[in-house]
């Protein structure tokens, strides 16, 4: 019996070659009569870039696109996952890379599978570690930015910053308790000694007695009661983070990146001080709202509140570091007011969903009276600038005023430090340099202290 297999298989694929020309011919020459009638073509949107921000709080996954598209969320459960359909989107790249970005420590996301399910229709699934609380929004095209899709994945239960506080407390606590004590002196070996003695060596110590106990009685015999732990919260606020870079430099040095470790140096000094304590408002790359930060510091009860950023100025040789505090009648000089406009806008840039948005201003930035706050940051505020003078240039030699969004907390002084000009090459090469970000954390911690002993009513005391 003849093989006709080879023959109907070329005939197949020639005649779908053949239809295929037909049909490309056919899409031409529509292209060509849409065009020639100014009608758009529908084509898929792009993906740009990928992101994802693991933190404690929350993980954010930001898909950067050339158009905007719409997208539907749907949630399982047993095992718990996060479906979530985007329209008019063809599976590429840069949307599989999304895949390898997920990090084995990320405390919500396990893996995510990314699979066209419709034509257009891209799908992401999202394993999760645990239940959630999602929320997906668009942001319209801001600064360098195009439009973006973000995924928020917050826990069901908001982890609270005071409770978190007190457990990296006794954490410490711990491990401190967990350090074995110095081994004792060995027992004084007599015959050792006569040797040593008769070599020449030195004498051996007298034996003290011990000191006589005081009678009972005795003021010196009583036992003083405990005094009460006077224990002072200091919030420290590294500024921009995840999505927001902030300032960047001509060398590429990051904002966020600077200030957070400067604010992890200004922490660990802190802690180490006796009565003091230290609390991060932002303790990892991600980005937390304006709102959030001021809300936090009121939740640990904050006796302090420093936000710490590094400049940036369209001048490249503006230089030096500056400290500012909240102002309720405008802006001390025209550079605080551009300043203060471009740290409010923070929240554009590192991503908030308008809808709960004005629930949080709402609920935090209360209207209430500020003039004792402003008196006690003006204080703290001309004290850190003398400290960090002693580090390097100063900016202008006195604090400056503006309406800054993260210093509205009425019940806590709060002050915005610049510690120089990131858009200044000599300073940017300075920020980078973990030497110099010792120093400027020490001169913000020695202005903490010395506003401290100078002021010792205004911490709250506590034995928490």
């Amino acid at each position: 019996m003849p093989d006709h297999t080879g023959g109907g298989r070329r005939r197949l694929l020639k005649g779908g070659a053949r239809s295929g020309l037909h049909l490309i011919a056919g899409r031409a020459a529509l292209a060509g009569a849409l065009a020639a009638l100014d009608v758009p073509l529908a084509r898929a949107a792009s993906i740009l870039a990928v992101r994802v921000w693991p933190a404690r709080d929350y993980t954010r996954v930001t898909l950067e696109l050339d158009e905007p598209i719409k997208s539907t969320q749907m949630q399982l459960s047993d095992p718990p996952r996060l479906v979530i359909d985007l329209e008019g989107l063809e599976i590429d790249l840069a949307l599989r890379e999304l895949v390898a970005k997920i990090r084995p420590e990320d405390p919500y996301i396990e893996q995510v599978r990314v699979g066209q399910n419709r034509p257009k229709v891209a799908r992401l699934v999202f394993d999760l570690k645990t239940e959630v609380a999602p929320k997906l929004f668009a942001l319209a095209p801001v600064g360098n930015y195009r439009h973006r899709l973000v995924l928020d994945l917050h826990p069901v239960v908001a982890p609270d910053p005071l409770k978190t506080l007190l457990e990296e407390m006794n954490g410490r606590d711990r491990a401190a308790a967990a350090v074995p004590a110095p081994a004792p002196a060995p027992p004084r070996d007599p015959i050792a000694a006569l040797l040593r003695d008769r070599a020449g060596g030195e004498p051996p110590a007298r034996e003290t007695a011990p000191a006589a106990e005081p009678p009972r009685g005795s003021a010196a015999g009583r036992r003083a009661p405990p005094a009460t732990t006077r224990l002072v919260t200091i919030a420290i606020d590294p500024g921009h983070g995840g999505e927001d870079p902030g300032a960047i430099g001509r060398r590429g040095t990051m904002e966020k990146d600077v200030v957070l470790r400067i604010g992890q140096m200004l922490r660990e000094r802190i802690d180490a001080e006796p009565g003091m304590r230290a609390f991060m408002v932002r303790d990892a790359d991600f980005f937390v709202p304006l709102a959030q930060r001021v809300a936090k510091a009121r939740r640990v009860q904050a006796d302090l509140f420093v936000s710490i950023h590094a400049d940036a100025f369209v001048e490249p040789h503006a230089r030096g570091a500056s400290v500012y505090v909240l102002s309720e009648r405008g802006a001390t000089s025209s550079a605080a007011r551009w300043l203060a406009r471009k740290e409010n806008a923070s929240d554009l840039i590192g991503g908030v969903d308008l809808g709960s948005r004005n629930h949080e201003v709402r609920q935090i930035l209360l209207d209430l009276s500020t003039t004792a706050q402003i008196k006690d940051s003006s204080v703290l505020g001309r004290i850190v600038l003398a400290e960090l003078g002693g580090v390097g240039e100063l900016h202008k030699p006195r604090i400056e005023q503006a309406g800054f969004a993260v210093l509205k907390a009425p019940d806590i002084p709060s002050i915005l430090v610049e510690t120089a000009f990131i858009s200044n090459p000599g300073e940017e090469r300075r920020l980078a340099d973990t030497r110099y970000q010792a120093r400027i954390a020490q001169a913000i911690f020695r202005g903490l202290r010395a506003y401290l002993r100078k002021h010792p009513s205004a911490p709250k005391a506590r034995t928490t």
